[in-house]
């Protein structure tokens, strides 16, 4: 069971208003926040470089700390300034040609489906849409029917950005791996609220963010790189951290998930980032998805009794996102109007997932995420808010 009490001082920032934006980014802990801003202060006082120096052990267990967090190894551990880095990196490191495909789900998010697009059209290769069924992930029979020998990769999100639906990880695993094709798990909306474990999930890559439901700083961010697609993966840059200037015309790249750091990084912010997993498995990962997903179910309750509320959440498993739509009032308004009474949301537009929303009809929703530092009375007073605006 979490400690409510011990949670909600290291969280002053939520005792002033209703915070529902974990989705978005969160509050971050006083631990996490000592870390960074101490860090910073000793690079006043002695450099940055000597700093670091005086950090090189907790920096180097960092990597074992994710690799507890997620279930692999250390070794398959890198950090980065994003989860869109990571996930860049690694895509770009996957050899990919004329005629070669790529699937993606129709919650695919506009970050990822970018860069797809443009690699496909710049090599030759399509990118193809699994339809969803009807909980809102792959349906396994349409995944069965595209899935063949050219299918290089299947890219999973494991929590959409606009909705609380939990993908089928395992699932798609399995049915990608029979034709020899790697599972790239996009853990940005998941890693901090679920407990994910890489192996039993048995995806190849995964790629993550601090600032979300792990509570970490901005600017964070982590990759996970299995042997599956470690034996495939050819990184296309590396600078002198991930690889090795050995000779006149000749180089050595690193043989562990590192060679897709950079040398250069925020060691206050990955100091951050690693303070705020140590802060997660403290409190027990399979306890706070719990305590989210309580939080999530109440408030969804709650938002589809008032009238003129509609939540469009899908899945028979579902996660800490909530989201729903106010009967003429757009996702922005309903956005602001919270915001004048302490309560803070987001919104999530087409563009952001196009597929999913197109075919749902969405234009626009309003987004709310509550973590566990969230009390029951809060929910009610975010319920009994948008009841007014709706009203």
């Amino acid at each position: 069971m979490i400690d409510m009490t011990k949670v909600l001082t290291d969280t002053p920032g939520a005792a002033d208003r209703v915070f529902l934006n974990s989705a978005g980014s969160s509050l971050v802990p006083r631990p996490v926040l000592d870390e960074v801003v101490g860090h910073l202060r000793r690079e006043a006082e002695i450099g940055g470089y000597e700093a670091a120096d005086e950090r090189e052990a907790d920096l180097e267990a960092g990597y074992g700390v994710f690799a507890e967090l997620l279930g692999c190894r250390a070794d398959q551990i890198a950090f980065t300034d994003s989860a869109t880095r990571s996930w860049l990196a690694a895509f770009d490191a996957l050899p990919l040609a004329a005629g070669d495909r790529v699937l993606v789900g129709e919650v695919e998010y506009a970050g990822n489906a970018i860069p797809l697009l443009m690699r496909a059209r710049a090599v030759g290769a399509s990118v193809e849409v699994v339809p969803s069924d009807a909980d809102g992930t792959f349906a396994a029979e349409a995944l069965a029917e595209l899935l063949d020998e050219r299918v290089k990769l299947v890219s999973v999100v494991h929590v959409p950005t606009n909705g609380g639906v939990v993908a089928d990880v395992r699932r798609i695993s399995d049915a990608a791996h029979a034709v020899g094709a790697l599972v790239l798990l996009d853990a940005c909306q998941s890693v901090g609220q679920l407990a994910v474990d890489v192996e039993a999930l048995d995806v190849d890559i995964v790629t993550g963010t601090g600032r979300k439901w792990l509570r970490g700083p901005r600017g964070t961010g982590f990759l996970a790189v299995r042997d599956r697609a470690a034996r495939v993966l050819a990184p296309k840059l590396a600078d002198l951290h991930g690889g090795t200037w050995t000779g006149t015309e000749s180089f050595e790249l690193r043989p562990d998930a590192r060679v897709y750091e950079l040398w250069e990084n925020d060691v206050a912010g990955r100091l951050g980032l690693i303070a705020a997993a140590r802060y997660l498995l403290e409190l027990g990962p399979a306890a706070v998805e719990e305590a989210v997903g309580q939080r999530a179910t109440y408030l969804r309750a709650g938002l589809a009794a008032i009238p003129g509320v509609t939540v469009h959440d899908l899945g028979a498993r579902k996660a800490g996102l909530v989201t729903f739509s106010v009967a003429g009032r757009s996702a922005a308004q309903v956005q602001a109007a919270l915001a004048a009474r302490d309560v803070t949301v987001t919104t999530s537009s087409r563009s952001s997932t196009y597929l999913d929303m197109s075919r749902r009809g969405l234009t626009d929703i309003v987004r709310a995420s509550p973590h566990y530092f969230v009390g029951e009375a809060q929910l009610d007073t975010a319920i009994a808010e948008v009841a007014n605006i709706a009203g």
